[in-house]
């Protein structure tokens, strides 16, 4: 292997020196969004909109493997819907938007643009559920909805922004635990070996539950600047929305019951967490799973006769298995270099007169800046070999980051200390009080990001609150989180 290059890409601000306008030049120059004319709104342009594609048939996937099936439902609500379970409109009070006229008349209710759709779904499940025969009702969809931010951030935290929401009925509440763990476990798997992303699972304080959820499961990942990100959740809602919309069928004993309800979601926050974990001074670093293109051709030399034929006759051979591009314009090599580079594609094939003599093309790899001659003769099984290797090796380097950025805490002083030096997870004991949660945050900064589940629960120092100082039981994970 040769030595990893060096040269970085000048317009991209570096990450030690100001992370959140590295992540902007990031997504800026490699075209992945653009800002709108509406403030919070985000214009995904084709390369990112790629990437959430490949993010979305994964999952689509997996949903439809688990009996799962999609429908849609409308963007707008009555608001005497959304009204009809309260602790989910004040939940939601605060980032709805809301539509008073239809043309030039006003609206005799008015309609909120969905921030989430339990209340639209649950008011048409009452009218199609009728008898236990009928469940489960495995349903999603894909859309986007409107929650009206104070402070965005493209991917992070939008106005709008697209994802899936599952939601479905069961008869009995274990298999509405079971649903959401399952899904909840769905959601991982695609994360660590889909997305390269390494992420902690575990149930949400009370605190941080969703709006009229019993229990609500997440899964939290770790930026490269040692903040969190919840990178999607799982609800087990009980029976609080079937109740509040008097969803009953006839179950086997023909009396009227209340099924269960779960829900479900990820988004194109997604998006974000991809670029923050592996990403670096020189751009993207995308996993070669969701990445737009797996591999670019650069044609050195170009004028000269004969290259440019190989390169596509190259590019043919590939195209079968791998997205595959080929860079034509008469861009210098060098800007050509950069660019693919920035744009954060796993493989890039040089192919030049002397290489063509020697049948051999040079392979530099994104993640490691490895360059590399290797024989055209088997240069398919060479990419699908290197493809793979690539993909795992995001993903223990980002676990590798995410454990150097993982501490514990036995009292406030080290809490305070570590999340000053070395910013990430903090794994401390918790009385279970919302008030220590609250001083927490209040004097740190970082919230309650998960509670791990019993197989990976641990002891830390006496197994006293980290705040308090009293007997605790429950191992949390900390972390100021975007």
């Amino acid at each position: 292997m040769g030595k990893k290059n060096n040269n970085k890409v000048k317009e991209i601000t570096p990450m030690a020196e100001d992370f959140a306008k590295w992540y902007t030049d990031v997504i800026s120059k490699t075209e992945l969004v653009d800002y709108s004319p509406v403030k919070g709104f985000m214009v995904i342009r084709p390369y990112g909109y790629a990437i959430w594609e490949h993010i979305q048939a994964a999952y689509d996937q997996r949903f439809k493997e688990t009996g799962h099936k999609n429908m849609y439902f409308p963007l707008l609500i009555p608001e005497s819907l959304l009204k009809k379970e309260a602790e989910h409109v004040e939940g939601f009070a605060p980032e709805v938007a809301w539509v008073t006229r239809g043309g030039n008349k006003e609206l005799a209710e008015p309609l909120c643009i969905r921030p989430t759709s339990e209340t639209i779904i649950c008011s048409m499940y009452a009218k199609w559920l009728n008898s236990y025969r009928q469940l489960p009702f495995l349903y999603n969809q894909w859309c986007s909805v409107v929650r009206w931010e104070k402070t965005t951030r493209p991917f992070l935290r939008t106005s709008e922004f697209l994802w899936q929401e599952g939601h479905t009925l069961h008869e009995t509440a274990e298999e509405a635990q079971e649903e959401t763990m399952k899904m909840l476990n769905i959601y991982r798997d695609v994360a660590e070996h889909i997305l390269a992303l390494p992420v902690i699972v575990g149930q949400k304080s009370p605190k941080e539950r969703f709006a009229g959820a019993a229990e609500t499961y997440t899964m939290e990942a770790l930026m490269h600047d040692g903040q969190a990100l919840q990178s999607g959740t799982s609800h087990n809602l009980g029976q609080h929305f079937t109740k509040a919309f008097d969803i009953t069928y006839l179950d086997r004993n023909n009396q009227q019951a209340y099924p269960y309800h779960t829900s479900w979601g990820v988004s194109t926050r997604l998006i974000g967490g991809i670029i923050m974990t592996h990403g670096d001074d020189n751009g993207l670093v995308l996993p070669p799973k969701v990445a737009p293109i797996q591999v670019v051709i650069l044609p050195i030399a170009q004028h000269k006769e004969g290259v440019l034929d190989r390169a596509y006759a190259l590019k043919k051979s590939l195209e079968e298995n791998v997205r595959v591009e080929l860079d034509d314009s008469d861009n210098s090599p060098g800007w050509k270099f950069n660019q693919w580079e920035m744009k954060g594609v796993p493989i890039r094939l040089e192919i030049g007169p002397r290489d063509i003599e020697n049948n051999q093309c040079i392979l530099a790899r994104r993640d490691t800046g490895e360059k590399v001659s290797v024989s055209l003769d088997h240069i398919n099984e060479t990419i699908k070999n290197l493809l793979d290797e690539i993909q795992v090796n995001l993903l223990n380097n980002a676990r590798k980051l995410r454990d150097e950025k993982t501490s514990t805490a036995t009292n406030l002083e080290e809490f305070k200390k570590n999340i000053k030096e070395n910013p990430g997870f903090i794994k401390a004991m918790w009385c279970g009080d919302q008030d220590c949660e609250d001083k927490i945050k209040e004097e740190t900064g970082a919230t309650l990001r998960c509670i791990p589940f019993e197989d990976e629960q641990e002891t830390i120092g006496d197994g006293t609150c980290v705040f308090c100082g009293k007997h605790a039981d429950k191992m949390a994970y900390f972390a100021r989180a975007y």
